[in-house]
C-alpha cells in the first residue's frame, strides 16, 4: 500500500528525512511518533506529494510519486484522507456542506451527496450538528467533522496528524475510537502523534522517527522516545 524507498528531504541544509525505508500494508494501523523536528509531518506531506522527495523512491498502491505527473495527483489525492490538529474547517460552511464538498468533488449527484452524508454524519455522531458552522461546534465536534469529510469519499488511506493535539483526553479518546472503527473497515491509517497514552493503550505498530531517521519499528509498540 505504501513504500518508502531511500527516502531523503532536505530543506536547504535542513535534513528532515534522511534514507528512509519502510513498508505499510494495506489496513495497517501505524503510529508515527518522534520528538518535534523528526520529521513526522514531513512524511505524511510526501504522500499527499504536497512535497517531493531529494531522494528516494515513494508508492501509493501502484503510483510511483517520484515519477507521478501533476495531472495525475488529483487521482492520488482521492486515495488519501488526510485530518489535521487544527480541523482546517472552512468558516462559511455548515457542518453537512464541509462534508458534502468532497463528494462534489467527485461528481456525485445530489441524491448521493445527501445519502452519504447523511450516513457519514450519523457513523460519526454529529448528525444532529448538521446545520452548524465550525465556530458553534466544540473541539470534538469539529475533529469528527474534519474525520467525515476525509472518509466520505470512501479512500484507501487515511492520514491523521496530530489529530488529538488540540483535544481534551476523554474527547481525544472518542476520536481514536472513531479512527479505530475506521480501521476495522479496512483502510489503513498512518497517525502522527505525541499522545503517549493513546500510543501504548492501542498496542499497534508503531514507528519512531529521530533526526530524520527511523529509530526503531515495532509491531506491537509503545512510545519510547531517548
Amino acid at each position: 500500500m505504501i513504500l518508502f524507498e531511500s527516502v531523503s528531504k532536505k530543506f536547504g541544509s535542513t535534513i528532515a528525512l534522511d534514507d528512509v525505508s519502510l513498508e505499510i500494508k494495506q489496513g495497517e494501523f501505524v503510529f508515527i511518533v518522534g520528538p518535534s523536528g523528526a520529521g513526522k509531518s514531513t512524511l505524511l506531506r510526501i504522500l499527499t506529494r504536497e512535497i517531493v522527495p531529494s531522494s528516494g523512491r515513494v508508492k501509493v498502491g501502484e503510483m510511483d510519486l517520484t515519477k507521478i505527473k501533476d495531472k495525475n495527483v488529483p487521482h492520488l489525492r482521492r486515495k488519501i484522507g488526510v485530518v489535521f490538529q487544527d480541523f482546517k474547517l472552512l468558516d462559511d460552511r455548515t457542518v453537512f456542506e464541509q462534508v458534502a464538498l468532497t463528494l462534489e468533488v467527485l461528481g456525485k449527484t445530489d441524491e448521493e451527496i445527501g445519502k452519504q452524508v447523511e450516513h457519514i454524519l450519523k457513523l460519526v455522531e454529529i448528525w444532529g450538528r448538521r446545520n452548524l458552522f465550525p465556530r458553534q461546534l466544540s473541539g470534538g465536534e469539529a475533529q469528527r467533522t474534519a474525520i467525515a469529510r476525509a472518509v466520505v469519499g470512501k479512500p484507501d488511506i487515511l492520514l491523521a496528524d496530530e489529530p488529538t493535539g488540540d483535544l481534551d483526553l476523554k474527547t481525544a479518546w472518542g476520536v481514536i475510537q472513531l479512527l479505530n472503527e475506521i480501521n476495522s473497515w479496512g483502510t489503513t491509517i498512518v497517525m502522527a502523534t505525541h499522545n503517549q497514552e493513546i500510543v501504548n493503550t492501542l498496542k499497534r505498530r508503531v514507528i519512531v522517527l529521530k533526526r530524520g531517521k527511523i529509530a526503531s519499528d515495532s509491531k506491537v509498540g509503545k512510545y519510547t522516545i531517548h
